[in-house]
């Protein structure tokens, strides 16, 4: 079988850096973005010179994303697969972020993904093939205090590509939205952001995520080398579901927030109806 190539974001680190591995063990092409170079992807770079690619791109930059995706295409001829993984989280009330901290989040985890897919979809369209995996949260669903620029840009990244998979799919171009739940990854133990917080919000729900932030308290459950293996599984699927969500204890979050939404809009039958126009 010929190899696909695999176009990821974020391969320093976390989801990305094991779905690199993965693949690579695999024989698989990869292209992989770091903004900086590490110890591991340097290991990475020397056990599979001939197959591993690194370039370098932060995903708020659209003229780098343009280049990274033509240089791919220039030497390889072809984009299978785009795994779009780069993105950080965002800690703090509302009122206790920086305008910096809002618009460096919406540029790196709405804006980046939406430019990688605008930026892939003219060649997928010319092959008349691809996959796009957007890796989203299940906070794409799931909104807690805390979190809300991140959830901003997770339900804004989920909206963006259900329309685009419409749009795509008579090319032959599918798209999937995977939601994990927490993982044991530098995404809560080491990259999260934290605002400058509020004296105000101690011992309220908001300033909860501080006793998550904290390995001494617990683990995430989440198994990113699993993780992993089920969203190359996903990629590599007929199927092409729309959503997919990694972990328990995620999916009953998202199937209880989900029900409720539900229940709730149920509940809105007649204030809806008495908006209509009566003939």
């Amino acid at each position: 079988m010929m190899s696909k190539t695999w176009l990821i974001t974020g391969i320093s680190s976390g989801f990305g850096m094991a779905l690199a591995h993965q693949l690579l063990e695999q024989g698989e092409i990869v292209i992989g973005t770091v903004r900086k170079e590490n110890a591991k992807v340097k290991e990475l770079e020397a056990k599979f010179p001939n197959t591993l690619d690194v370039q370098h791109l932060d995903v708020t930059n659209v003229d780098e994303i343009r280049s990274v995706v033509e240089n791919t295409v220039e030497k390889r001829n072809k984009i299978d697969v785009l795994i779009n993984n780069a993105g950080y989280g965002l800690f703090g009330a509302a009122e206790e972020l920086s305008d910096g901290d809002i618009d460096q989040i919406m540029a790196t985890n709405l804006t980046g993904s939406i430019q990688m897919i605008r930026a892939v979809l003219p060649y997928m369209r010319t092959q008349q093939n691809g996959r796009i995996i957007q890796i989203s949260s299940y906070g794409g669903q799931v909104a807690y205090p805390g979190n809300s620029m991140y959830h901003a840009t997770k339900f804004g990244i989920e909206g963006f590509c259900e329309s685009v998979a419409q749009e795509v799919a008579p090319f032959n171009i599918k798209v999937s939205i995977i939601e994990p739940g927490g993982a044991r990854t530098e995404f809560r133990y080491g990259s999260a952001h934290v605002a400058n917080l509020m004296p105000e919000y101690d011992n309220t729900p908001t300033h909860a995520f501080l006793k998550m932030l904290d390995p001494a308290n617990g683990l995430a459950p989440g198994d990113p080398e699993k993780m992993a293996t089920r969203i190359i599984e996903v990629a590599n699927s007929d199927k092409a579901p729309l959503h997919v969500v990694l972990g328990s204890q995620a999916l009953f979050a998202t199937i209880d927030r989900l029900t409720e939404r539900l229940n709730e809009y149920k509940g809105e039958t007649e204030i809806a109806a008495s908006t209509d126009v009566k003939d």
